[in-house]
């Protein structure tokens, strides 16, 4: 078995109730492996961080129910414990016509973390915020309890009690549910993740994370009951799921593949790194805020999203990299780049300040910061072929941005629509329309679990050009 740490709402205090249990929990020696629900870059880089084990994402939009099922089967085994963390609130999703399409038909908060749920067939632990509540903390409890039969509540969590006095009344509430309390966490003044302009700000930026840490391991060893908990977390060995691999080797050798990751580009789903692997890749991790030059021997590049707009002086002054990277990609180097990455191949950043860096150059517009959140799944019909994809298929993504470009795509790589409805959200991307024919760049990020031909045919493409030397 396993859990699911579910929220009423956004901003009741998942995050940090999973840090303090994983925190805890590895504190005593324990292997876990924790899950997100959706598509969030972020949360995975703490749990990674305290756990010492990659994040795997749960997200039936960008890759499919099955999928889900079978990374939570292959990434549970091996390990005494096993935890999810949802997203927004419990019943919190999406209905799209792409549901009954693809006979998901009759869910109505599909992707919502009470699907995951029925999906794995996990029982719940609902986190309340008890800061402006006492009495009515029994009708949420309930109704969250209630609401869907297949849904097993384990118990709640009470998140930001003020008082014992207060605890008393939250607990003299609740006690005709019978419904076990299986933590309590009083007000925090000395717990606060730094957050800004796309939620939290990563672990890489953070000086005193393993301080922040050892103070929720402190606080997840006070607050939970435990002996409820660690049963209930314990994965189950009645019938060990035999999963295979996502994907096998096709024996091309040897494809060496640049991968930026530092403070700047930090966003990738690690089973897309697995896949690529899987298929004969070698990695390359390398950094274009410090690096002065490419690594040697790539046959290709990946630039993957995260804040370039934070970053974007560093990057700006680091011109060797910029100039190296632009030759690479002028020579025909295959290159994938997603939301931050499309901004660093720009001609320039404008930031929050209104001030211009300039970036790699490749791509003949300018990325500018604003106000506007763009947020929302995808469904990106490809209008002709490009380095990963062919014209015709349609991909499910997510894009996530304050940004814009100022230059229109002549000829995009994209039609995007809502996933949750028929309207268009317009044109997007570039690819073999423009004079790079080896270059993927977009606003829209992919899980590739559901779509293996992805890296397969970006790796193959690699294979067919020279060494970069």
């Amino acid at each position: 078995m396993s859990l699911i740490i579910a929220g009423e709402r956004s901003g009741v205090g998942k995050t940090t109730v999973t840090l303090a249990l994983l925190a805890s929990l590895c504190r005593r020696s324990q292997q876990v492996q924790s899950f997100k629900v959706g598509p969030d870059y972020i949360d995975p880089m703490f749990h990674q961080h305290v756990t010492g084990r990659a994040c795997r994402n749960l997200d039936p939009i960008l890759t499919s129910p099955s999928y889900v099922q079978q990374c939570f089967a292959r990434h549970s085994q091996g390990v005494k414990y096993a935890l999810v963390e949802g997203v927004m609130g419990l019943f919190d999703g999406v209905t799209s016509p792409l549901c009954k399409e693809r006979g998901w038909g009759g869910v109505n908060d599909y992707a919502s973390t009470a699907h995951i749920a029925r999906l794995l067939d996990l029982p719940v632990v609902l986190v309340i915020d008890c800061s402006r509540l006492s009495g009515s903390v029994a009708a949420i409890a309930h109704g969250y309890s209630s609401f869907d039969p297949r849904i097993k509540i384990a118990g709640v969590i009470f998140n930001r009690v003020g008082s014992d006095r207060h605890l008393q009344l939250l607990k003299d509430a609740l006690a005709p549910l019978k419904l076990p309390i299986l933590g309590v966490l009083h007000r925090q003044d000395n717990i606060t993740i730094p957050d800004r302009h796309l939620g939290l700000v990563p672990t890489a930026e953070l000086p005193q994370i393993n301080a922040l840490i050892d103070r929720l391991a402190d606080l997840g060893d006070l607050c939970f009951d435990w002996e409820r908990l660690l049963p209930l977390l314990q994965v189950s060995r009645e019938t060990p799921p035999l999963v295979p691999p996502l994907t096998k080797g096709r024996g091309w050798g040897r494809v060496r593949i640049a991968v930026a990751r530092d403070r700047a580009f930090n966003f990738y789903y690690q089973d897309n790194l697995d896949l690529l692997q899987q298929l004969g890749a070698e990695l390359v991790f390398w950094s274009p805020l410090e690096d002065t030059g490419l690594p040697e021997g790539i046959q290709g590049m990946y630039f993957g999203g995260g804040f370039p707009e934070v970053f974007a002086q560093q990057l700006a002054e680091n011109t060797k990299t910029k100039a190296a990277i632009k030759t690479a990609i002028l020579a025909g180097m295959p290159t994938i780049a997603e939301c931050g990455g499309l901004m660093y191949l720009c001609e320039q950043i404008v930031d929050f300040a209104g001030k211009s860096w300039s970036m790699v150059g490749i791509l003949p517009t300018t990325a500018v910061m604003s106000g506007r959140l763009t947020l929302g799944y995808r469904r990106a019909v490809v209008l002709e072929d490009s380095l990963l994809v062919s014209a015709g298929t349609t991909v499910c993504g997510h894009e996530f941005h304050r940004s814009y470009l100022t230059s229109n795509f002549q000829q995009p790589l994209f039609q995007t629509y809502r996933f949750d409805t028929e309207e268009s959200t317009g044109y997007e991307g570039w690819g073999n329309n423009s004079p790079y024919l080896n270059l993927h760049a977009s606003y829209i990020h992919m899980h590739w679990g559901a779509y293996t031909e992805i890296p397969e045919r970006f790796l193959k493409r690699c294979l067919e050009l020279p060494v970069h030397r």
